[in-house]
């Protein structure tokens, strides 16, 4: 009987250590699935992720290089009209927009005491006309007198006295004559000034052409123009013949030319394009904003308007693209797809700064010390700008590959590539981070579907 209870003891024992066993296996193989999960995790951590890309293939095209530029539409032919002489308005046959005539009268100007000025001169002309009537009878006689005293001072008759008497009322007969018929011509001269002023209060088109300002009204006292501003009384133009006025920058000027083409929007035609011409650039610029931040310096380019089909007025709004220069069947790829790329040729504008950053603090010493280290750094900024180049990034299987290339000219959305990139290439255009900081020679890429989409 002991033996039956020995033996059914051994029996419940043995499914006990099988259960243990098993659990300990479970809790076993559960640590190891933990413990590979943490290093897979870690490993997968480490390695390179894909820089998500926008990619497109570059082509060949047309690349048409463009400046644009605000301003003003104006006359090319435009008169101020501003009286030489002051007064009081008298005619005004004109208004404002009326068509006129060369010769045709514009404004009449109270001529009364322009009158009186001339015949005042007239009247002086013949008073000295009369005087040096006289003063000539006068030296006349003094003359005849001087004859007869050389005669009577040949003989002996006079003593030396009377004949130096005589020979210096003669003389000065004669001066006196003589000062008489410039005084002549001085009265004329008055003359013809004040008949020039008088036909001045008149004043007459000088060209065939429109009023397009009337500051003016009949009545009104106007200023000369002799010694002060004057009064700008009205303009003529010539509205047949029009140009938009329009401020260049600086950095774009100089590849403007006499003689470009130049598609010119005016705001009040809606989205209707003039045809233009470059006629004339200005040698100096106009400065805005001068010393401030917003400091800007302009140059004023007129442009002819070649579409004469509608009236236009002076003083539209108006924005013109100019063409600057143009290039046919070139390698072109998105302007946002070049950037460039300092010193090492992998290195980003923006590491290069953090470099040059990281060297500025760690550079701490004696003086001489610092000195040195200033010279390198000055030595070494210097290579690097001079290491500078454009780049474009191209798409190579899962990889990015670094191209340096040449770059001509540019539209609103295409820049030229004159050598390192074929047609046909699939060149990496976004996103800007991507490019300008985050792409390197051989750095691993996938598509943005996100951007794609």
């Amino acid at each position: 009987m002991h033996q039956a209870i020995a033996s059914s003891g051994l029996t419940a024992s043995a499914p006990k250590k099988r259960r243990s066993r098993r659990k300990r296996y479970i809790i076993i193989a559960v640590l190891l699935l933990v413990v590979g999960w943490i290093v897979t995790s870690i490993i997968l951590g480490k390695r390179e992720k894909p820089i998500p890309v926008v990619t497109e293939k570059a082509v060949q095209k047309t690349i048409l290089q463009t400046v644009s530029a605000t301003g003003k539409i104006q006359p090319e032919v435009e008169v101020k009209i501003s009286p030489e002489v002051a007064g009081e308005i008298t005619e005004l046959p004109v208004v404002d927009g009326i068509r006129v005539k060369k010769g045709d009268l514009l404004l009449k100007i109270k001529p009364d005491s322009y009158k009186a000025l001339l015949e005042a001169q007239v009247a002086a002309i013949s008073a000295a006309q009369a005087t040096s009537a006289q003063l000539k009878a006068a030296a006349a006689k003094a003359e005849t007198d001087l004859r007869r005293s050389q005669d009577l001072f040949t003989k002996r008759m006079i003593s030396e006295s009377e004949f130096t008497a005589a020979q210096t009322t003669h003389d000065a007969a004669k001066s006196t004559y003589e000062s008489s018929l410039h005084e002549i011509e001085r009265a004329e001269a008055g003359s013809s000034q004040a008949r020039d002023a008088l036909s001045k209060t008149t004043i007459d088109s000088p060209m065939d052409g429109t009023i397009t300002v009337l500051n003016s009204k009949l009545g009104e006292r106007v200023v000369a123009t002799n010694q002060f501003a004057g009064t700008e009384v009205m303009r003529v133009a010539d509205l047949s013949k029009m140009e938009a006025r329009v401020d260049v920058n600086e950095n774009d000027v100089v590849t403007v030319k006499v003689g470009d083409k130049a598609t010119i929007v005016i705001d009040a035609y809606g989205e209707r394009k003039f045809r233009g011409t470059v006629a004339q650039i200005a040698n100096t610029g106009k400065t805005t904003g001068a010393a401030t931040q917003e400091e800007v310096t302009n140059f004023e380019v007129k442009i002819h308007i070649d579409d004469n089909d509608v009236q236009l007025r002076p003083g539209l709004s108006c924005t013109a693209e100019i063409e600057t220069d143009i290039v046919q069947n070139v390698v072109a790829v998105p302007m946002q797809s070049v950037t460039i790329r300092t010193g090492d040729s992998n290195m980003s504008p923006e590491e290069i700064e953090r470099k040059r950053l990281k060297q500025s603090a760690g550079d701490k010493g004696d003086n001489e010390a610092e000195y040195t280290n200033e010279k390198l750094k000055k030595k070494e900024e210097k290579e690097e700008r001079e290491k500078a180049a454009k780049v474009v990034f191209l798409k190579k299987g899962n990889k990015a590959e670094l191209v340096k290339v040449t770059t001509g000219i540019a539209d609103d959305t295409y820049m030229e590539i004159k050598s390192g990139v074929q047609p046909g290439d699939e060149v990496i255009s976004g996103s800007y981070s991507a490019i300008s900081r985050k792409l390197k020679d051989g750095a691993k890429v996938e598509i943005d579907k996100g951007d794609k989409k």
